[in-house]
């Protein structure tokens, strides 16, 4: 089976648990889960609004850092999935998971896979909040 289990840029809300069974097996000792969820405060403000849009790209970026993760790790499991779209506060944004024989690497694996997706992923982030301004993140 394929270590790459997921890889998935989608308007649809994301399931961890989900993603959790698709990286489990057998010999998995351990499994590693971030969520990266939307806060109602961002800097001290209040976040009235938010949306996140992805260059048509999107998907085969994250497939290749999916990739670089699986070539640079003994994993048994990996799935990443990143939302786009309208979301509302405690949705998650991010949501990544690995899988591995022994916890040290599973942690390590899963920070890295999270770093990379932030890294080079080419996803902006809308934020307007309840005073009225708004702001981009991750814009060049």
């Amino acid at each position: 089976m394929d270590v790459i289990r997921l890889v998935q840029v989608t308007e649809q809300p994301l399931d961890a648990s989900l993603m959790q069974s698709l990286v489990a097996d057998p010999a998995a000792g351990a499994v590693v889960t971030f969520s990266g969820d939307v806060r109602g405060v961002d800097h001290g403000r209040q976040v009235h609004a938010l949306t996140y849009e992805g260059h048509p790209s999107a998907a085969e970026v994250l497939r290749e850092v999916a990739e670089q993760i699986a070539a640079e790790f003994d994993l048994i499991g990996l799935a990443v999935a990143h939302r786009i779209g309208e979301l509302q506060v405690s949705d998650a944004a991010l949501v990544a998971v690995v899988s591995t024989a022994h916890r040290g690497p599973a942690f390590t694996a899963c920070q890295a896979l999270v770093d990379l997706t932030k890294a080079k992923l080419p996803v902006w982030k809308h934020q307007v909040f309840a005073d009225g301004t708004d702001e981009w993140v991750n814009c060049a």
